[in-house]
């Protein structure tokens, strides 16, 4: 169920990227999103009921929801980044954005590779271990992005006078960032169980 999660994450992300490159019909991107997106909370859903039904879990129940729900955060803030982009009808994207977007890409791809090998969390844990600090960088990477990207839009808004445009670049950027917040709980959570399991 995880790897389905994540399957649905990476499809979303990639959709993502998509749109912030401006490749392919943006309405039809957005809709994929929210379509992968309701299918990552119809994966928590059975997530959460075989927790509740399942004596012997493979790993704390804790650890279990932890991860679901950092992972199912991954997916929202990633639809909400594409509402807000549908929602103020965005078409151009500032490099910064589309660098981001690409990041954001890489890691949950790198998470989507990382979570079977928590079938066997002894086993896997240094991989496991390499692959979460590997995610933590790129969120660092994503914000030092973000910051620039901010300032750089800012400057130009204030040169220019287009304070509206500026606002709608912070939402932008500000979701972008929220997702990078995200995965990299992920990548804590996974982090988590590779330490309880060491």
């Amino acid at each position: 169920m995880f790897e389905r999660h994540s399957a649905a994450c990476v499809a979303a992300a990639e959709a993502l990227a998509k749109l912030t490159q401006g490749e392919g019909d943006s309405a039809t991107l957005v809709t994929a999103i929210l379509d992968r997106e309701h299918e990552a909370d119809e994966i928590i859903r059975q997530v959460l009921n075989e927790v509740r039904q399942t004596f012997l879990t493979p790993f704390d129940r804790g650890a279990i929801i932890g991860l679901i729900a950092a992972m199912d955060d991954t997916i929202d803030e990633i639809h909400a980044c594409a509402s807000a982009i549908e929602l103020y009808g965005l078409t151009s994207f500032e490099p910064e954005m589309k660098i981001m977007a690409q990041q954001v890409l890489v890691a949950v791809k790198m998470i989507d590779e990382g979570l079977p090998l928590l079938r066997d969390v002894v086993r896997n844990g240094a991989r496991l271990h390499e692959m979460t600090a590997r995610v933590v960088a790129i969120e660092g990477e994503v914000d030092l992005i973000h910051a620039s990207g901010l300032k750089a839009s800012f400057a130009k808004a204030r040169d220019s006078g287009e304070t509206l445009q500026f606002l709608v670049a912070r939402e932008t950027y500000k979701h972008l960032e929220r997702i990078a917040d995200e995965f990299e709980d992920v990548a804590n959570q996974i982090d988590g169980i590779v330490v309880d399991h060491s």
